[in-house]
């Protein structure tokens, strides 16, 4: 092996390497970033609610738009538990 295939290959590994330590902060920033815009307790980057409509304590991530990522677009219990994260008053755990 020569030195530019040993350089190149070091190369490649620094900067996979880079790669992913930027794409494992990027993911914390966001979640934490969605977590405080809901202003909500948090666990391994889940927010914890009680869910209206299982009627159960959960650890969920948020989605862009700061709902649960089991929300059900036009289910009753699920529109309000949207709601009641977007006004800060959903019951938590």
């Amino acid at each position: 092996m020569t030195d530019s295939d040993r350089v190149s290959r070091f190369l490649k590994e620094k900067l996979q390497d880079a790669g992913r330590q930027y794409e494992q902060a990027r993911q914390a920033f966001s979640e934490a970033r969605l977590a405080a815009r809901a202003d909500l307790p948090t666990e391994d980057g889940k927010v914890r609610i009680v869910c209206r409509r299982h009627a159960e304590k959960r650890a969920v991530e948020l989605d862009g738009d700061a709902r649960p990522v089991c929300f059900e677009a036009d289910h009753p219990d699920c529109e309000g538990c949207a709601e009641d994260i977007e006004d800060g008053c959903i019951e938590t755990w």
